[in-house]
């Protein structure tokens, strides 16, 4: 399916004009992220992936040019021009799963001016979201403490593309899981969920409801313990177990989930049963599990749904894609808070005993290699297969490691980038 439409307007009446006036020499359009909310101290770079697939993919269809025609607007000569449109130019970016601060150019797509000008709103759709829901991930897996914690948030989501694109930068950067079985299948995310308070209800007794489920799923013995009094259904899964039914852990999804936690523990703890985890959701984030955890509250892991698949606290960023070179000379803008730097550029990332120190965001020429962008597309086509989620996954953590501590907390950080100008 064409997705040549999945753009602004304004993309194409700019291209039109563009080739009308002979402006169709080679230029140089930058994705970066102008400053950093004050919810975040970084980014991870995400969404590379999505957006490669769907440059692969982006065709003016039959369909398409008749809908163009249509409105009036553009020329026939135009017209022809997108009937045989393609990307031919090049891409260049840091990976996915690298940490990224203000300024620094995530994506930069360099090409004749109408066929790059086009890809402004597909490119900063795919990059935005990708790396706003990992950079929420992220922020999430910093202050868990090795907890496990699991998406839960595609029924919240934006459209089910924009679920399935989010549990995925959940995995890259940390998460245990996922609810989203159609994520599961498309990237080996290992899947996770037992049973709703539905379930339950339509038993005539919790325990009713558990001993069928654990008939007829054996080996998933978690079970939701919070549909009616969840002290009382506490009891219930001691009875259970003392019984020789395999309970590993108990689900709290409403409530004080903290002063719950704290009771529950103490009842398995006092029966004997301290291997029977607890796992809370409703409404958690990061600010609950770093409240939670520096509390020691006894939680084992979390789902994390709306909140994180929302960015609710920061929902968006302040992201954009600028013109920063043409036929080799600079392009950019000099207006009051939205300064932008021309030329391609690198970012060299500088490290103090292993952990990182500073960036500086310089002039690309000269300095292709041993920086953090790297060559993805040229004439279209990809000079390296894309990396598998799983090591993307490896990047992320690695690069959490090399963060130093104090911008992996909730308190905000300035992480210093010198930008050449």
């Amino acid at each position: 399916m064409g997705t040549a439409l999945l753009t602004d307007l304004y993309e194409l009446t700019m291209a039109q004009s563009f080739l009308e006036h002979g402006k169709t020499g080679t230029a140089v359009f930058s994705i970066f992220a102008r400053t950093l909310p004050d919810e975040r101290n970084f980014l991870v770079a995400g969404g590379l992936d999505m957006l490669i697939n769907q440059l692969e993919m982006f065709r003016f269809t039959r369909e398409d040019i008749v809908y163009l025609e249509s409105l009036a607007i553009f020329s026939d000569d135009f017209l022809s021009y997108l009937k045989e449109y393609r990307f031919a130019g090049t891409l260049s970016a840091i990976p996915e799963g690298c940490i990224v601060f203000q300024n620094e150019p995530l994506v930069q797509i360099e090409g004749p001016l109408p066929e790059i000008q086009i890809l402004e709103t597909l490119a900063l759709n795919c990059i935005h979201f990708g790396t706003l829901v990992a950079s929420k991930a992220a922020r999430i897996i910093a202050v868990s403490r090795g907890r496990n914690v699991v998406e839960f948030g595609f029924r919240r989501s934006h459209m089910p593309d924009a679920g399935i694109a989010a549990a995925r930068a959940a995995y890259i950067a940390g998460f245990s899981g996922t609810s989203n079985l159609e994520a599961g299948k498309r990237f080996g995310i290992p899947v996770v969920g037992t049973m709703a308070h539905s379930y339950v209800m339509l038993f005539t007794t919790e325990e009713e409801a558990f001993r069928a489920y654990q008939s007829s799923f054996p080996d998933r013995g978690l079970y939701l313990i919070d549909t009616y009094d969840t002290l009382a259904c506490t009891e219930t899964i001691i009875r259970l177990a003392r019984e020789g039914v395999p309970v590993t852990g108990i689900r709290i999804d409403s409530g004080d989930l903290a002063d719950l936690a704290v009771k529950v523990r103490g009842r398995f703890d006092r029966a004997g049963l301290p291997h029977i985890k607890i796992f809370v959701s409703s409404n958690v984030d990061e600010y609950s599990i770093d409240r939670w955890l520096a509390g020691g509250i006894p939680i084992d892991s979390f789902g994390v749904g709306t909140h994180f698949i929302t960015s609710s606290d920061a929902p968006y960023l302040d992201m954009v894609y600028k013109l920063v070179e043409y036929e080799g000379g600079p392009r950019f803008k000099t207006s009051p808070g939205k300064t932008t730097f021309p030329y391609r550029r690198q970012v060299v990332r500088h490290y103090k005993d292993g952990a990182m120190d500073y960036d500086e965001v310089i002039r690309m020429e000269g300095h292709e290699e041993g920086g953090l962008v790297e060559p993805y597309l040229r004439a279209g086509r990809l000079v390296k297969p894309l990396p598998a989620v799983d090591d993307i996954r490896k990047r992320c953590a690695q690069e959490l490691m090399s963060l130093p501590e104090r911008f992996r907390t909730l308190a905000k950080q300035e992480y210093c980038v010198r930008v050449q100008q």
